[in-house]
């Protein structure tokens, strides 16, 4: 993954509730879309919101933000609340990384999906409802957004807002890497606790048989 220190560009309102993973990346073939097979990461970048993204007959629907000229490089995505919600299917957020999002901003997320995420280099940021509205009318005019990961704050024309971020989501971000890689670089602080601890516990590796 690519280090997210910030990010710095157009924004696509897309405010419609409950949109799940299964309209985010559709598991069978629709018209817009090579192939139906979506399993591992081979996936068809083509089939991003294929339900909403295309007509009937295969063609781009104009009406839809992603293919209207202004939004089609977008990195952030203002959406409406539960975005995420449903299966547990990552491809979802794979498709979403591979279009160029890297922010997502909504009032609530699908709890798997949200996770899911900060995994694979895109940060979802919770906030109110009335801010994310506020947002998504910016955004309405392909305005410019920046979202400061490091300072964990958000710019767009008047608009500045401070949002959520643990600790340790922010520094993997910022370093570009995920859970098993953050924690695989404390390996020397994980040796030193086991070490201590067999010294103060030792009957719990005798009966576990840890090393």
């Amino acid at each position: 993954m690519k280090p997210l220190i910030r990010i710095e560009g157009v924004a696509a309102p897309l405010l419609i509730d409950d949109i799940n993973t299964d309209m985010i990346a559709p598991t069978r073939p629709r018209a817009g879309m090579t192939s139906g097979k979506m399993a591992e990461k081979e996936f068809d970048p083509a089939a991003l919101f294929a339900p909403l993204r295309y007509l009937s007959d295969g063609t781009e629907n104009p009406d839809f933000i992603l293919n209207r000229p202004a939004f089609r490089t977008a990195k952030i995505l203002v959406a409406g609340r539960n975005f995420g919600c449903g299966s547990s299917r990552e491809q979802a957020v794979w498709l979403l990384a591979d279009f160029g999002i890297e922010c997502i901003i909504a009032p609530s997320f699908g709890g798997i999906f949200f996770d899911s995420c900060f995994k694979n280099g895109i940060l979802p940021v919770v906030l109110p409802e009335e801010n994310v509205r506020a947002l998504a009318a910016d955004a309405q005019q392909a305005a410019s957004m920046l979202v400061d990961v490091e300072a964990r704050r958000i710019h767009s024309g008047a608009f500045m807002r401070n949002f959520d971020l643990p600790e340790f989501r922010r520094a993997a971000l910022i370093a570009g890497v995920d859970d098993i890689e953050m924690t695989l670089r404390r390996d020397a602080e994980l040796k030193q606790f086991v070490a201590r601890d067999r010294l103060e516990r030792p009957w719990i590796y005798l009966r576990t048989g840890a090393q």
